[in-house]
Order: structure tokens, then C-alpha cells, then sequence
């Protein structure tokens, strides 16, 4: 427990976040950096950002609810001290992506309006699993759901959004770099923490195991959701890039080229990843993987 403690103490988060990846920047990128004319100046890619980071906005809304409300259910205090961390980068990460609503025009008056009617129904249904555990004090299920699924599923978003953000926006990309050093630290707890407490209460696994899969279903519905509303956008922007000898991405983003995958490639490989890195982390932690329904 000791090396627990000062592995996830406040001056260990202070030493790696505010005073290290965070310092000098604002709302998590370089000061003067801004979105591109070519995203504000074209109502219909402005459109699709809005919507995208409601998305965002939506699951770190979830995340700081359940890292929140986890404080209290924590079994001892370097998991409460942790969490407590975790809930300001959390609420950092609602702030931040708030913000870039704001800046791709959204007035601050709007914002919850504009959150409410772009959430994605299914997203909207994976958060609501989540926090029911959390809402009943399962410290177990409610870690594993927040740190193994949402922050998994998390993670890997951010990675694809930066790849593709890179070159076309380095504001976005900025702030998504400080979002994936959070998520990184907030799943190493999820594994840490959670394996021990499985291995002490095996008559949860199959509990917290159907959790999982429902959670999965729901995210691989807000998926197809958003790639399959989003495909003509993504075609389009794709194909005047090309047009203008710029990229959408790298091309080996876990061996698919970006620069010319479909939404549905995009969609495909997204899941794919997300799925695999679900079976790895639930496997380490003594879980056996739920292979989620295919969502119709």
C-alpha cells in the first residue's frame, strides 16, 4: 500500500499534470492558438464539430460524476486521494472541451441547451449504466466501469481525434495530447486497484461482467451512430483535403491509412481497437471478456 500511495498521491498529480504536461498552456494548448478559419468559415465541418464535441462533453460529464461519486465508496484512502485527482482532471476535461464549444460559436448561454440536443441517445444509455452502479456504492463494478470502460473507450477516441488533428488543427490536437496523459494515469488506477478486489470477491465477476457488455453495446451504437450521420461530412472534407494535397491523418493508425478510409473503415477500426484493449485490461484485472451484440 505504500508504493500505492505515493504512486497516486496529490504531489505525485501535482508534480505530473499542473506542473508538468499542463504548465504554460491554456485550457490545455499553447496561448494564441485557435480553431481554423477552414472549420469556422464552413458551416457544415462547424456543424460536425459541435456535435462531435458535445460528444465529448457528454462522457466527461459521466466521468465526473462517477469519479465523483466513487470518492466515497473507496475502501481505503489512497483509492479516495486518487479519486479526488481523478475528479479535477475530470472536471479539467469538461471545461476544456465546454471551451471549444465556446469557440466554434456556441454562446455560453447555449451550451446546455446545445449539449442536450446533440447527445447521442446511446451514449446517454452507456453513462446511465455506469452511474448506477456508482449511485448504489459499487466501488468495484463503478471502477472498472469508469477506468477499464469509459476511460478505455476514452482513451483511444482521443488518440484517433489527435492523429487526425495533427496537421488540420494543432489546438485540438493540443488539448486531446493533455486529455490522453489523464486517461492513461486514470486506466493504470483502474488495473492497479481493481485486481485485488476481484480476486477477494469472485461471485462479482459475472455481475460486473454483464456490465461490460451492456456498456460495450451502447458505445459500439454511439459509433455507428456517429459514423454512419457523419459519413457524407467525412467523405466530403476527406476528398477536398485530398484535392489540396493534405492528409486527414497518418497512414498507419493501427494499420489503417486515414488518409483514405471510409467513415465505415474508420468506424470499423475504432471499435476493433477499443474492443482489443478491453479484452487486454479486463484480462489483466481477472475478468473474462463479454463480446458485446452488434447493435442493428
Amino acid at each position: 500500500m505504500a508504493d500505492f500511495l505515493s504512486q497516486y498521491s496529490i504531489q505525485r498529480w501535482l508534480e505530473m499534470c499542473p506542473q508538468g504536461y499542463l504548465e504554460d498552456t491554456v485550457n490545455g494548448h499553447d496561448p494564441g492558438l485557435s480553431e481554423p478559419e477552414e472549420i469556422l468559415g464552413n458551416e457544415e465541418i462547424r456543424e460536425a464539430s459541435i456535435a462531435l464535441t458535445v460528444q465529448l462533453i457528454a462522457g466527461e460529464r459521466a466521468a465526473l460524476a462517477a469519479s465523483s461519486g466513487l470518492v466515497n465508496a473507496a475502501p481505503d484512502y489512497a483509492s479516495k486521494t486518487f479519486l479526488a485527482t481523478q475528479t479535477l482532471d475530470e472536471a479539467r476535461h469538461v471545461e476544456i472541451f465546454t471551451q471549444r464549444l465556446m469557440d466554434l460559436g456556441v454562446k455560453k448561454e447555449d451550451v446546455n441547451s446545445t449539449v442536450a440536443d446533440y447527445t447521442n441517445p446511446n451514449l446517454v444509455k452507456f453513462a446511465e449504466v455506469l452511474l448506477e452502479k456508482v449511485s448504489n456504492g459499487d466501488f468495484i463494478a463503478g471502477v472498472v466501469g469508469q477506468n477499464i470502460v469509459l476511460e478505455g473507450m476514452a482513451f483511444t477516441v482521443f488518440e484517433l481525434l489527435q492523429t487526425t488533428s495533427k496537421e488540420l488543427n494543432p489546438k485540438f490536437a493540443q488539448t486531446l495530447a493533455g486529455t490522453i496523459a489523464d486517461e492513461r494515469r486514470h486506466v493504470g488506477f483502474g488495473e492497479n486497484r481493481i485486481g485485488s478486489l476481484i480476486a477477494q470477491h469472485p461471485e462479482r465477476k459475472a455481475e460486473i461482467e454483464r456490465m461490460q457488455g451492456e456498456m460495450a453495446y451502447h458505445m459500439l451504437a454511439t459509433f455507428s451512430d456517429i459514423f454512419t450521420g457523419g459519413a457524407s461530412t467525412m467523405t466530403r472534407e476527406r476528398d477536398r483535403l485530398a484535392a489540396q494535397g493534405q492528409s486527414i491523418g497518418d497512414a498507419g493508425w493501427h494499420g489503417t491509412d486515414l488518409s483514405t478510409a471510409t467513415p465505415a473503415d474508420m468506424e470499423a477500426v475504432l471499435a476493433d481497437t477499443v474492443l482489443s484493449e478491453f479484452k487486454t485490461r479486463l484480462g489483466r484485472i481477472g475478468l473474462e471478456y463479454q463480446t458485446p451484440k452488434v447493435p442493428a
